[in-house]
């Protein structure tokens, strides 16, 4: 499980990583579920899909200042790129049963769609527009402050 980080500290892309949920595989197909209190490290409070992206395609590039998030891409696959202001890294996603788990104040976009692609979004809580770094610049201001 995740140790939760004080409001105060610095994230960093070390702070993103991958969580593996339960996998069951039987003859008729695989299931995998995702439990708030034991797989991911906050309540849901929001969830939503994204879908029809183009191959090869570019969606998100923002940040937010308070939302916890889990993308797991349920088919296709893309690749997460991250940023703390400071270092830089990417994450491919293609597996439906891991997700990658980013804190907030982590400059995310979401690149490279497979055809067919669909990934989930599992928040911390309801949208609200305040919460998000839109513009780049504004971010780097707020995480070097």
């Amino acid at each position: 499980m995740i140790v939760r980080k004080s409001p105060d500290h610095k994230r960093s892309i070390a702070d993103c990583h991958l969580i593996e949920f339960p996998r069951i595989s039987d003859p008729s197909g695989d299931l995998t579920f995702i439990e708030e209190a034991r797989h991911v490290p906050f309540a849901i409070r929001r969830v939503f899909y994204v879908y029809d992206t183009p191959a090869g395609g570019r969606r998100s590039s923002h940040a937010h200042k308070t939302l916890e998030q889990v993308i797991v891409s349920l088919a296709g696959g893309l690749t997460v790129h991250l940023d703390d202001g400071d270092e830089k890294a990417s994450q491919e996603l293609k597996r439906p049963w891991v997700g990658l788990y980013v804190p907030p104040m982590i400059w995310i976009s979401t690149a490279d769609f497979a055809p067919g692609t669909v990934y989930v979004v599992l928040a911390s809580d309801v949208y609200d527009e305040s919460d998000y770094y839109r513009s780049y610049g504004d971010f780097l201001r707020a995480v070097r402050r």
